[in-house]
C-alpha cells in the first residue's frame, strides 16, 4: 500500500465516522423527545387518574359534594344543638328544642350543588 491509497483510506474512514456521528446525534435527539413526550404523558395520565378517582368518588357520595373540614365542624355543632347562623347574633347558642334553623343548614349546605 502506498501513501496516497493509505491517505485516502484514512480520509474516507473519517467521512464515514462523521456519516456515523451525525446518525447517532439524530438518533440521541429523537430519543430525547421520546423520553420527553413519555414523561408528559405519564404526568398527563396521573392527573386523568386523579380526575377520574374524583368523579368515582362524587358518584358514589349520589352526586353530592363531600363538605370541607370546617364545615363538617359546623355540622357536628349544628347536630348538637347549637346555632351556627349569625343572624340576630345567635351563632353558638342552644337551639330551642332542637328545631331545625333554615338559616344554620344554608350556611352548612347552601353553597354545595
Amino acid at each position: 500500500m502506498n501513501k496516497r491509497e493509505l491517505y485516502d483510506g484514512f480520509a474516507q474512514m473519517g467521512a464515514e465516522t462523521q456519516k456515523m456521528l451525525e446518525r447517532i446525534e439524530a438518533i440521541k435527539v429523537e430519543m430525547t423527545r421520546v423520553i420527553e413526550r413519555n414523561a408528559e404523558l405519564e404526568t398527563e395520565n396521573q392527573h386523568l387518574r386523579a380526575h377520574l378517582q374524583e368523579l368515582e368518588q362524587e358518584k358514589q357520595s349520589n352526586g353530592q359534594a363531600e363538605l370541607s373540614k370546617s364545615k363538617k365542624n359546623l355540622e357536628m355543632l349544628y347536630e348538637e344543638g347549637f346555632h351556627v347562623c349569625n343572624v340576630d347574633n345567635m351563632y353558638g347558642t342552644r337551639r330551642i328544642n332542637d328545631e331545625p334553623c333554615v338559616f344554620c343548614q344554608d350556611v352548612i349546605y347552601g353553597e354545595r350543588r
